[in-house]
């Protein structure tokens, strides 16, 4: 199982700079709002697009996706460290927890 990371950390993480977030949920989800500064990455796409999005192996890593209950972020996670990504994490309590939690959330769909 991945390692998990607290709302709080990942909060802190965040407003440092110090990690790549990755929106599990993808498409329109990721559209309506995502975490602030989040990369939409499902795990169908992992294989093509990793090596771009991420080219660093070594880098700090969370994925989320909705709740607990949702494995989207689980899957990503577990296919990154496949490919060799040392430092990945989940939050498993996801967007709803961040949002119900009153933080800020992005909306639309940035390409990068």
């Amino acid at each position: 199982m991945t390692a998990l990371i607290t709302r709080d950390e990942l909060r802190t993480a965040i407003e440092a700079g110090a990690v790549v977030v990755l929106d599990a949920l993808g498409g329109d989800y990721y559209a309506q709002q995502h975490l602030p500064g989040a990369i939409a990455l499902v795990e169908s796409e992992v294989a093509e697009r990793a090596a771009e999005l991420l080219p660093d192996k070594d880098a700090a890593i969370v994925t989320y996706c909705s709740n607990p209950a949702c494995g989207n972020s689980e899957a990503v996670a577990r296919r990154l460290t496949a490919l060799g990504y040392t430092d990945v994490r989940k939050y498993r309590e996801g967007i709803q927890d961040w949002t119900e939690a009153g933080l800020p959330v992005e909306s639309g769909v940035t390409t990068g």
